[in-house]
């Protein structure tokens, strides 16, 4: 991904003279707080106010890009205001890298759930578009240079384009399609199963981190399994214990200490709720997918590339 996101160069694209250097902009803001914004949920509940939490760090004066990750991730893409761990995605977006503060200004959400929604039976990827649409009003904001959308995020940018074209110049989309593929949703209803199962039977907690357990074995490849987690287990409390197996064991605590069940269970269904027809979708958009990747298929992005509107 460039820093620049409104090119892309292709195999035919003629040589370029050398870039000049962009002119430095006002000093990097970050404003982390609130606004209340007006919503009409898709699943019930009626037009309602929510308060839409955000985070908009970079130069003031810079395009603002909206950023958004899975359903884990918070509107902490970068640390701010002092916070004492990294945001999300600290490693990509900052002063000098790939999303440069220096020349964009980074907007992103909590997202929302259906609790906030006045009574909606389940949350939509469209409902979260529409918040951001209206929190991009409410700042003032206009337009948007792109949205960058990661797994949910980019179900969610989808959506946004769809609804408000007019709203953004560019969609960059990671590992995320028009659609849940089917054994994707397989995967997720098994999650959605363990941690309904903990809370009729009073083990939430453990239940969370199994199905937050099962899911980590869906973000990496079996190349990355076998090159890090193949060493011999080690016997201890009673029983072997694998590397992988601890591995998996601090992904769930960790889950588990910021993550409320309900929450998850909202989330993780508005990921197979999610149906965009890529027709619909004018805005230019870059798709970036992963052979390794288990939940979004290569042929999936394949097929979205094909059918979207707009060049992409």
């Amino acid at each position: 991904m460039s820093a620049q996101l409104a090119h892309v160069p292709t195999a035919s694209a003629q040589p370029q003279r050398a870039a000049v250097a962009p002119s430095p902009r006002a000093s990097l803001t970050a404003q982390r707080c609130s606004r209340r914004v007006t919503l009409e949920p898709t699943y019930g509940g009626g037009r309602c106010g929510v308060e839409v939490s955000y985070l908009w760090c970079g130069a003031p004066d810079a395009p603002t890009v909206v950023v958004q990750g899975g359903i884990s991730a918070s509107r902490d893409v970068i640390a701010a205001d002092g916070a004492a761990q990294p945001g999300w995605w600290q490693a990509l977006v900052g002063e000098g890298k790939a999303i440069d503060l220096n020349q964009y200004r980074v907007l992103s959400i909590d997202w929302l759930s259906p609790a906030e929604l006045g009574g909606a039976t389940a949350i939509s990827s469209a409902d979260q578009a529409n918040a951001i649409s209206a929190l991009i009003d409410a700042l003032g904001i206009g337009r948007i240079a792109a949205f960058v959308g990661s797994s949910y995020g980019a179900m969610v940018a989808l959506a946004f384009a769809k609804a408000h074209p007019w709203q953004l110049d560019r969609l960059v989309l990671l590992a995320g399609a028009h659609r849940a593929h089917p054994i994707s949703t397989a995967l997720r209803s098994v999650q959605r199963g363990i941690v309904r199962l903990g809370q009729s039977s009073g083990q939430l907690d453990e239940a969370l981190s199994l199905a937050r357990q099962l899911a980590m074995t869906t973000y990496r490849g079996s190349e990355e399994f076998a090159r890090r987690f193949s060493a011999a287990p080690e016997f201890r409390e009673d029983r072997f214990h694998f590397p992988v197996e601890d591995y998996l064991d601090q992904a769930g605590r960790r889950f588990v200490a910021r993550f409320d069940a309900e929450r998850f269970l909202a989330l993780s269904e508005s990921i197979d709720l999610h149906d965009v027809q890529p027709e619909s979708v004018p805005t230019p958009a870059t798709l970036i997918g992963f052979p390794s990747d288990r939940l979004v298929p290569l042929a999936d992005l394949c097929e979205l590339q094909r059918r979207l509107a707009g060049p992409a």
